[in-house]
């Protein structure tokens, strides 16, 4: 296998690009107040990420992962959010044995 040098520069220029995001995100936040309406937009981003993760399966699947999404978008709306994702699994798992 060979790395061509266009697809090596991509690659660090790929990372360089996350990185910076990242870090500028972290300084950026110290110049912001954070009040209640920014805290609750700020905490409902991880489940609409999981939604719009797991969405696509619930529409190209069967019914088990159907069944499984709607429990995992119940479930995020209270639990957290590695609590949410063992809700969907363990849901798609017993569906699928059931024999959905």
């Amino acid at each position: 296998m060979t790395l061509d040098l266009n697809t090596l520069l991509a690659i660090l220029a790929m990372a360089a690009a996350t990185i910076f995001t990242r870090i500028s995100g972290l300084v950026l936040i110290r110049y912001v107040e954070i009040d209640e309406n920014r805290r609750t937009a700020i905490e409902a981003i991880p489940p609409a990420v999981l939604m719009a993760v797991i969405a696509p399966t619930a529409f190209a699947t069967g019914w088990a992962e159907t069944l499984a999404c709607a429990v995992t978008a119940i479930a995020a709306r209270r639990l957290p959010m590695l609590a949410s994702v063992v809700v969907g699994v363990a849901t798609a798992a017993l569906s699928r044995a059931a024999g959905f």
